[in-house]
């Protein structure tokens, strides 16, 4: 007996723990099938708001013009400032980040006479071959030292005639400047060694003095002096530029001849006549390029270099120390600025969006106060209200982001290649100066923050409206006209 009600005991205790077991069951499938119905239902609402955006199609359009127009301001500004950031640090790494630019600069008078530099009207100033041979010695790791002497008041070929821009130098003041050879080549060991009379001319002074002729092997005068054209350099995008105001001068118009030709016929005195007006100076050296191991060391290296010149011009500021790569971290500090100011200037623009979004939807709320009613009535929560009018706005705001790219985009390629050709035009001429360009860049960064803003500020302003709707009363909503 006691086997049996112990059997019976046991089958009891399952029939008991069954139905717990099919309790649980029930549970995970009203739990999934509660799921299935919230999808279903969230789908539903989204499907709603994009059709009720449909319907209103011109409405919905103008309401997104705030977000279009303010990405694609953004897109643009920042395509502007990254274009102009990277055309001026070319430029200025045209002349070496490692450079260190030693130049003679000629003294105020009043430093002149105190210096006790000036003699029968000829102004002496500047770096000397004491200062170079200084230099050299103190200076053992750096990878160049290159000289460059200043000769010559004219250049002639013909009728035609111009400033001139030569300067005596050595073969190694190619690879320090990033010289690159268009045509021909530039100066070798042996033009020095041999005194020769050739030269190597900027793309400017080809365009001038051989504006028909191949100027390889052409001839022309540095004031009386006759000289062999054997390179001609590539145009150097310094003109005009940052780097130009650096150096003081368009490089494109530089002819270069070996420093021992330039020494021997020219000599240390560089006269010149302007106007009627005669200048006659003293100058050993006009510049000296000191191309240092690395970048972390040209600030060091060029205090370095000060001290050692200051050494033989206490008397008078005569020389002056460029560093290219202070310039080069200043422009990219300013471009940084530049480009924060241009971005939240078109920030107003989302700005101005997004109100424009808030005040359409609340519009909107007013406008469809008794659908609101109707499906509150029927069931529809407050949650499900809210996520009806967060999915209008967030597809207004993120199509007119979409929007706002394509046209930043547009606009920033259409800027670049449509100023050269606006330059050609008559009217155009007279307020753009011939070649000018506009470099722009449009960035991944700048896409991606005005895409997100622009989605953000959508969702934002759309839940002040979207939280008015799911707070009406569902029997006033119903009773509204």
């Amino acid at each position: 007996m006691l086997g049996i009600a112990s059997r019976r005991l046991r089958s009891g205790s399952i029939a008991v723990q069954r139905p717990a077991r099919s309790d649980t069951v029930s549970r995970r499938v009203h739990r999934s099938s509660g799921d299935d119905q919230s999808v279903a239902f969230l789908l539903e609402t989204i499907w709603l708001g994009l059709k009720n955006l449909r319907l209103h199609m011109l409405r919905s359009v103008l309401t997104a013009l705030g977000i279009i127009f303010g990405v694609g301001a953004v897109i643009t500004m920042v395509a502007l400032g990254e274009g102009n950031k990277r055309a001026a640090l070319s430029e200025i790494e045209q002349l070496g980040a490692r450079n260190v630019i030693v130049r003679s600069q000629r003294p105020p008078e009043s430093a002149s006479s105190q210096g006790g530099s000036q003699r029968q009207g000829i102004i002496k100033y500047g770096l000397t071959y004491e200062d170079f041979r200084r230099l050299e010695v103190n200076f053992t790791d750096a990878d160049f030292i290159v000289p460059l002497k200043q000769v010559g008041a004219e250049l002639l070929r013909g009728e035609k005639k111009l400033s001139a821009q030569a300067f005596g130098t050595t073969a190694d003041l190619q690879g320090v400047a990033n010289l690159r050879i268009a045509r021909g080549r530039y100066l070798i060991e042996q033009d020095l060694h041999e005194r020769g009379s050739v030269v190597v001319i900027g793309h400017e002074i080809a365009r001038i003095l051989f504006p028909l002729d191949d100027p390889l092997g052409e001839t022309f005068r540095i004031d009386q002096h006759v000289v062999t054209v054997v390179g001609v350099l590539e145009p150097i995008g310094l003109a005009g530029g940052a780097g130009a105001a650096l150096v003081g001068r368009d490089l494109n118009k530089d002819v270069h001849m070996p420093l021992t030709t330039a020494q021997a016929v020219f000599g240390d005195i560089l006269v010149r006549r302007q106007s009627g007006s005669f200048q006659a100076s003293e100058v050993q050296l006009h510049e000296v390029y000191l191309a240092v191991p690395s970048r972390e060391t040209v600030l060091r290296d060029a205090a370095r270099a000060r001290r050692i010149i200051e050494v033989g011009h206490r008397s008078k500021p005569d020389v002056e120390i460029i560093i290219p790569y202070e310039l080069l971290e200043s422009a990219r500090k300013t471009a940084v600025t530049y480009n924060l100011i241009m971005v939240f200037i078109a920030g107003i623009s989302l700005l101005v969006g997004g109100i424009g979004i808030m005040n359409i939807m609340l519009a909107n709320v007013t406008e469809r106060t008794r659908e609101i009613g109707i499906r509150r009535a029927l069931g529809a929560t407050r949650r499900n209200i809210v996520v009806q009018f967060l999915v209008e706005t967030g597809v207004l705001s993120m199509a007119g982001g979409v929007i706002g790219i394509v046209l930043g985009i547009a606009v920033a390629e259409g800027i670049e290649k449509g100023v050269p050709m606006l330059v050609k035009l008559p009217i155009a001429s007279k307020y753009l100066s011939e070649g000018a360009t506009f470099q722009t860049q449009v960035t991944g960064w700048s896409i991606v923050l005005s895409f997100v803003v622009a989605a953000a500020t959508g969702l934002i302003f759309g839940i002040y409206p979207a939280r008015v709707a799911a707070r009406q009363d569902p029997i006033v909503a119903l009773r509204h006209d």
